[in-house]
């Protein structure tokens, strides 16, 4: 706290003892200076002042050779550390340089301790004064901105204690004295009253805090470093303003009371939380002005709308002069003013309106994808949005599909076009309802009815034009049944001439007909068939074949039509089944036979398996499924080549016959069997040894199977065949067999057969013996029960013996065999035949 000054006469004598010492230290300031300090020194404490421009005023780098002490640019000298002084003096360097001219300088600072005399004269003046010590501690102090003067101004006075023991100068650094902003406070040295020297603005500076020394004239500090803050009071000198002169708000037209629009914000640079930013918010002025809309809450600035009628189809834009007023809104605080744009944003509460309430068109009849009309709506919502976009329905009139309207994207209007041929004949004239929306939805406003879709009417008149004919229906669907003979008639396509109604100068060509099973009557249509219609044709699919029709009228006008044949499945196939077979003694040690039927399911499987009865002795045939068999041997027999005879019937009973070629090889899988054409012919030749019988046994069979070949080849007289043997023996060597085509083409180089057939009874041109097996006609030469058969020619088929009974002449085919098929019957034969012979002789 600030203490009473002494006597007039002992401060003037404390003065010019200091300022004697001053001029004793800065006379020769370059070469030695003295202070006189405590002998006990705390860190940071100010030990003195030097005159560092006097010595070297151009000086940039100030160093001090102790690193106990340290100087700052206006030359005082601090304690970096404690320090103690001994009796002796301490001394050090302070060294200032001159980085541009390339110049030093060096003062010497010699420090002496002087607490014991201090010490005594304190006790003196102690015992004489008998004063209590006041504390040396800051003062508040605040300075009002913008103050008038007069300039310099008093701030305060700071004193200290111990000026009644020594001569103290005071001094004051920081902001506002040796920082910016300089000059602004000043001390008188003697006294401590600090002074203001100009105005200030709290905007700018809002305190100063400054640090007060007290020191003795030998630079003793006997106080520590006394902290100021100056705190300056605010003025309202800044009137509020709003942060954007120019303020933009939206919000939806048709809105509710009370909807907020938007917040202003406005700044105020005096002191927060005073009356001088206390702000008051109003609304001056409404642009256009009636009625009211809009309204304010006078603290936070929020606007919210305060009537229900925003129409932006009456105004879409509102613009609101705004005042900001501090001092609580006071008429004497400040104020400044900004407006504020409001923007209404559409809503879809207006529907679109045809400008007409109805609209007439003309078309001509069998015209597609043609624009017929236009139709205009008007909208009040905001252009080329989807509240004002219009979306055409055809309503009514159109249940047949012709016509379609869309939406021109440019123009906005609905284009009604024809996408399905009208027909004068069935209508002159339709009339179609047409109603208009919008892509959004509407929007009710308040206090309002929600819009309805506006409608109109579109009368199309068709006209008429000469057209062609007709073909309807475009398909026509005929069942036929498998196998329809060539030359049946069919009817054909039936096409109209709308004009006259009738068929009547219709011409008919064929266009489409892949295998070309039908031929048509230019004049009727009509088809007839120039093939057997088989549905297991690699042409039909689906069972169904396709014909396709071109009706034409005088005119050269046509239209076509399609044919479909849907042929019903006729068990005309007999079971097919591989010829080749292989058991694999290692593996399963059967054989899987699967056959295949190209009739339908319905004349397909269950199959039947038989064996013939020579087979019987050497295999076994069983299935378990119906679609599949399993032919086993009844006991080990050797590996070689076997022919086997089976017949396999559908579930109707339609058979066929089979000669199996079954290879017994010793093998894993099928593929692995080497059996080879020598290994067979050797296992053959072990088994034959042929003797003079035995070549004598199998030439008279050979003569004997000639015979009879020759007698079924040329015996060309028609006899009574008669019944020489039971009906069951003429079965048993005689079976059905059906094939599905006719054999193979007849060569110059084939054998032609007589037309007759031979008598039966006849044992010198009957069926001959082959090793006990008899021998019959088929179609082809092939191998059935271990003979042959011939087949008898009459439509195709195979006849048993008791079917040609009283049959007259009958047309044969002539057949082939391969050498292969020969071999592979006559060679097992011939080495039984051996082996039989060769046991007669021995025996």
């Amino acid at each position: 706290m600030a203490v009473a000054s002494a006597a007039p006469g002992s401060i003037f004598c404390k003065q010019l003892l200091f300022l004697l010492l001053v001029l004793l230290i800065f006379c020769d300031a370059c070469k030695k200076i003295s202070l006189r300090v405590p002998s006990h020194l705390q860190a940071e404490t100010l030990i003195g002042k030097v005159n560092l421009e006097e010595c070297l005023k151009s000086a940039n780098l100030i160093l001090s050779s102790d690193p106990d002490f340290r100087i700052v640019e206006d030359g005082s000298i601090y304690t970096t550390r404690g320090v103690v002084l001994s009796s002796e003096k301490k001394s050090f360097s302070i060294l200032l340089s001159d980085s541009q001219r390339q110049e030093q300088k060096e003062i010497e600072i010699v420090l002496a301790a002087s607490e014991n005399k201090a010490r005594k004269k304190r006790q003196a003046k102690e015992k004489v004064l008998k004063r209590n010590k006041r504390r040396w501690a800051p003062v508040p102090c605040s300075l009002m901105e913008n103050s008038l003067g007069p300039f310099p101004q008093h701030v305060q006075q700071i004193q200290s204690d111990t000026a009644q023991n020594y001569t103290i100068f005071y001094s004051i650094s920081g902001p506002g004295v040796d920082k910016e902003p300089t000059n602004l406070f000043f001390i008188d040295k003697d006294t401590g009253d600090i002074f203001c020297t100009r105005s200030i603005d709290r905007e700018q500076y809002q305190q100063f805090s400054l640090i007060g020394y007290a020191t003795t004239p030998d630079g003793y500090a006997p106080e520590y470093p006394l902290p100021l803050v100056f705190k300056i009071e605010d003025d309202n000198d800044n009137a509020p303003y709003f942060e954007n002169k120019l303020t933009t708000f939206s919000v939806s037209e048709n809105c509710k009371t009370g909807t907020s629009v938007g917040q202003v914000t406005a700044i105020d640079l005096d002191e927060p939380d005073t009356l001088h930013t206390r702000l008051k918010y109003k609304i001056l002025q409404q642009i256009p002005g009636s009625p009211k809309h809009f309204s304010i809450h006078p603290d936070t600035g929020v606007i919210t709308t305060s009537a229900p009628l925003l129409d932006r189809e009456t105004c879409d834009t509102y613009t609101l002069i705004m005042e900001v007023r501090d001092m609580a809104g006071q008429h004497f605080g400040l104020f400044n003013t900004g407006t504020i744009t409001i923007s209404l944003i559409d809503e879809n509460d207006n529907p679109p309106c045809f400008t007409k309430t109805s609209y007439f068109s003309e078309v001509e009849e069998n015209r597609i994808d043609v624009e017929i009309l236009r139709m205009t709506v008007h909208d009040q919502d905001l252009p080329n949005t989807p509240h004002s976009k219009a979306v055409y329905t055809i309503l009514q009139g159109n249940e047949n599909g012709n016509f379609k309207i869309t939406t021109d994207p440019k123009t906005n209007e609905g284009v009604l076009c024809v996408v399905k041929a009208l027909n004068f004949e069935v209508r002159h004239q339709i009339v179609l309802q047409v109603g208009v929306l919008n892509e959004a939805q509407f929007s009710k406003a308040a206090n309002s009815k929600t819009p309805t879709m506006c409608t109109a009417t579109v009368t199309v008149k068709v006209k008429d034009s000469d057209e062609g004919p007709e073909c309807q229906p475009p398909v026509k669907v005929i069942q036929s049944r498998d196998g329809l003979a060539a030359g049946t008639e069919l009817l054909g396509y039936k096409a109209v001439d709308p004009e006259s109604g009738s068929g009547e100068g219709l011409r008919y060509t064929k266009t489409g007909d892949e295998d070309n099973w039908f031929q048509i009557n230019e004049q009727t249509g009509n088809l007839k068939t120039v093939k057997v219609l088989d549905r297991e044709s690699k042409f039909v699919k689906n069972n169904q074949y396709n014909v396709s029709v071109v009706a034409r009228d005088a005119s050269g006008r046509s239209c076509t039509g399609t044919l479909v044949f849907l042929l019903e499945d006729f068990n005309d196939h007999p079971p097919q089944i591989d010829k080749e077979v292989t058991i694999c003694r290692h593996e399963n040690n059967f054989a899987l036979l699967t056959p295949t039927d190209l009739d339908g399911p319905d004349n397909g499987p269950p199959f039947q398996f038989f064996l013939d009865n020579s087979a019987r002795k050497l295999w076994t045939l069983k299935t378990e499924d119906g679609k599949t068999a399993i032919l086993r041997e009844r006991q080990p027999l050797d590996y070689n080549y076997y022919p086997v005879s089976i017949q396999v019937k559908d579930r109707h009973g339609l058979a066929a016959n089979h000669i199996l070629s079954v290879r017994v090889c010793d093998c894993t899988i099928p593929s692995d069997c080497r059996m080879t054409v020598k290994d067979e012919r050797d296992v053959k030749m072990a088994n034959v040894i042929l003797g003079k019988w035995a070549i004598l046994a199998m030439v008279l069979g050979s003569a004997l199977l000639l015979g009879s070949l020759f007698t079924c080849f040329f015996v060309t007289a028609k006899k009574t065949v008669k019944k020489c043997f039971p009906e069951d023996v003429a079965q048993q060597n005689l079976i059905v067999s059906n094939t599905e085509g006719p054999g193979e083409e007849v060569t110059e180089a084939n054998i032609r057969l007589p037309t007759q057939t031979s008598n039966i009874c006849d044992t010198s041109m009957s069926v001959g013996t082959l090793g006990g097996q008899g021998i019959k006609t088929q179609q082809n030469f092939e191998m059935v029960k271990g003979g042959y058969t011939l087949d008898s020619c009459k439509g195709g088929g195979h006849q048993t013996l008791e079917s040609n009974k009283g049959a007259g002449q009958c047309v044969m085919d002539t057949g082939k065999y391969t050498y292969s098929d020969w071999h592979t019957f006559t060679q097992p034969r011939l080495g039984e035949e051996s082996i039989r012979g060769h046991t007669l002789i021995k025996n």
